[in-house]
């Protein structure tokens, strides 16, 4: 790890989040994120953890989470957040004038009868 972050220093570049708009889609699981939390703070930690997790997979600070998202991780209470959720990350372009960052994500509730075999896609722009 240690050689690519001095070429990077070399070279000036770095990964950027500029691949432009992308959509794909994830899978989180929660039920880590969320182990050894408090009862009453298991849902606001559960949003917090998507918003950690598309920063992460999508390289931009800037995270919009779709209320119905919101809705799917609050639908069971504040103590029992759902173990796994599925969620479309969109990277789009801030079309904002005095935006701070030139691309947001928007993170959507995928429903999903079962978890087993899901994997990362690629979802192809509409």
């Amino acid at each position: 790890m240690a050689p690519a972050q001095s070429e990077r220093k070399k070279t000036g570049k770095t990964r950027s989040a500029l691949q432009d708009v992308v959509t794909r889609e994830y899978t989180i699981h929660l039920h880590k994120r969320v182990h050894g939390i408090a009862f009453k703070k298991r849902a606001p930690r559960a949003v917090k953890a998507v918003v950690d997790f598309a920063q992460k997979a999508m390289g931009t600070s800037d995270i919009r989470i779709d209320p119905k998202l919101n809705q799917a991780l609050w639908a069971r209470g504040i103590k029992s957040v759902p173990h796994r959720v599925r969620v479309k990350l969109e990277r789009k372009r801030n079309d904002e004038e005095n935006a701070k960052e030139k691309l947001y994500v928007y993170a959507t509730y995928v429903p999903v009868a079962s978890f087993k075999g899901l994997e990362t896609v690629v979802v192809d722009a509409e």
